[in-house]
């Protein structure tokens, strides 16, 4: 990433940041078992808006942090259900950053090997965002916005 540390770390762990790649809403309180809401549809009135109840499990300031994580709206069942995701930040060279994301805690059935399919092509592109973000800006999500 061509980005400082702090500011990748600023990116995922505060609802400013998020809302600059990631989706166009959020409910972050980084604290142990605060939430880690991310809206991806903005509407506040739709049943499900993302990846909701979502909590920080853990973190270590401008290093790491972990938080629980919803299946896709298409598995209802599994969506009950959480796994997690811990993004790491280490440093690349003068103001880059290595962003490492590890996506794990899925089940074992054939619904879960679907989820787990859905997010190994989904958090690729999360992470180009997070990149075009710091080399042309960040994403504008007004077209998105209700009203």
């Amino acid at each position: 990433m061509a980005a400082g540390r702090a500011d990748v770390w600023h990116a995922w762990t505060t609802n400013e940041g998020v809302r600059t790649f990631f989706a166009p809403d959020s409910n972050i309180d980084l604290r142990l078992e605060g939430p880690y809401e991310i809206f991806f549809n903005p509407d506040p009135k739709a049943a499900v808006r993302g990846a909701q109840d979502c909590k920080v499990l853990s973190f270590l300031t401008n290093e790491m942090v972990s938080f629980t994580w919803s299946a896709p709206p298409v598995f209802p069942e599994l969506r009950k259900q959480r796994s997690f995701v811990v993004v790491q930040l280490s440093d690349a060279g003068p103001n880059r950053t290595h962003v490492r994301l590890v996506h794990a805690g899925f089940g074992s059935s054939e619904e879960w090997n679907k989820v787990a399919d859905y997010f190994e092509k989904a958090w690729p592109t999360v992470l180009e965002k997070l990149q075009r973000r710091f080399e042309s800006g960040p994403i504008d999500w007004s077209a998105l916005k209700p009203g």
